[in-house]
Formats: C-alpha cells, sequence, structure tokens
C-alpha cells in the first residue's frame, strides 16, 4: 500500500488524518446505488471484490449514554453487551443515525472511524488484528480506505475486543 497525496476538494477528513499521520494507506472507490438492496458495506465488498471480513463497517452507539464508535466486519453485526463490556459500562443502544451525523461529521453509510469531527471512544473488532490490511469508509459512500489493523487501532485510539457477533437469520441492516 502506497500513501496516497491528497489534492484539493478530493481528500476527505478520514484521508487527511491517515495522510498527516503518515500512515501508509490505499483508496478504493466505486459507485454507489442510492437503490440498491444492499447494505453500504454489502455494496462495497461486491463492488471491491474484496473478501467480506477485511471490509469493516462504523457503527455508533450509546454506553450509558455517551456516544462510542464500534468497527465491526460488514458480513456480522454488533454485539451490544460486548461493546459495553469491552468499555467498561453496563447498557449499550444504537445511536440515532442523525446524532452519528453530528457527532462525526460524516452521512450515514460514509461514517469513517477516522478524521471524525469530535473524537469517540472506539473499539475495533479483534478479528481484524490476523488480517494484513482492513477497509474501512474514506469519509464518503462508495470510497474505502485500506489500511493496516495496527494503524486504524493507532488513529482512532482504540482498543481491541470480540465485539461482532454473527448476523441474524434476517441479514444485514442498511447502516
Amino acid at each position: 500500500m502506497g500513501r496516497k497525496k491528497q489534492q484539493g476538494a478530493g481528500g476527505t477528513p478520514a484521508t487527511v488524518a491517515a495522510t498527516g499521520a503518515g500512515v501508509p494507506f490505499t483508496l478504493h472507490s466505486y459507485t454507489h446505488d442510492p437503490t440498491s438492496a444492499l447494505s453500504y458495506g454489502e455494496e462495497a465488498v461486491r463492488a471491491l471484490g474484496v473478501a467480506p471480513e477485511r471490509v469493516f463497517k462504523t457503527l455508533l452507539a450509546e454506553v450509558d449514554g455517551e456516544l462510542v464508535v464500534a468497527v465491526v466486519p460488514v458480513a456480522r453485526s454488533l454485539g451490544l453487551k460486548a461493546l459495553a463490556t469491552a468499555l467498561g459500562g453496563k447498557r449499550a443502544a444504537m445511536a440515532d443515525p442523525a446524532a452519528a451525523e453530528r457527532a462525526t461529521g460524516y452521512v450515514r453509510g460514509g461514517i469513517s472511524p477516522l478524521g471524525q469531527r469530535r473524537r469517540l471512544r472506539t473499539v475495533v473488532d479483534d478479528s481484524a488484528a490476523g488480517l494484513a490490511s482492513v477497509f474501512v469508509s474514506a469519509g464518503r459512500r462508495g470510497l474505502e480506505i485500506e489500511l493496516a489493523p495496527a494503524d486504524l487501532l493507532r488513529l482512532t485510539g482504540a482498543a481491541s475486543a470480540a465485539i461482532a457477533r454473527d448476523q441474524g437469520v434476517s441479514g444485514p441492516v442498511r447502516a
């Protein structure tokens, strides 16, 4: 992976953060289909032809009333109890999408764990540790940033914990 220099308005806060930290990364873009029945993450997996365990989605939740970030593989769902435990809390619930957008500065489906407006406590699923690189949103629908899991943890100040669980029979929800 080579570091990409940002040119003018093409950069997002996520790519600017990675570039500023000297982190090597690769950008991958695809055309987002707003009519797709797939979740944003599943759409990225298909469009980029990447194994689903390497593409991670960024979810916002509230743990004991505090807004937090969870980063889990797109083929899995967030275990709210596991997230609360990882952060030393008792209860977790998914955050209101509007609150997530306000806190991060990104739109739903393009929320990146990098370069958020406010630095929130973050937990990355521990499955990322065994991978050479992972894909997360680069801050726009249709734009993914590929980087080493250690760099993702360092840039976000994240903890690593087993917070993902297998999807239920109903399948992924567009998030």
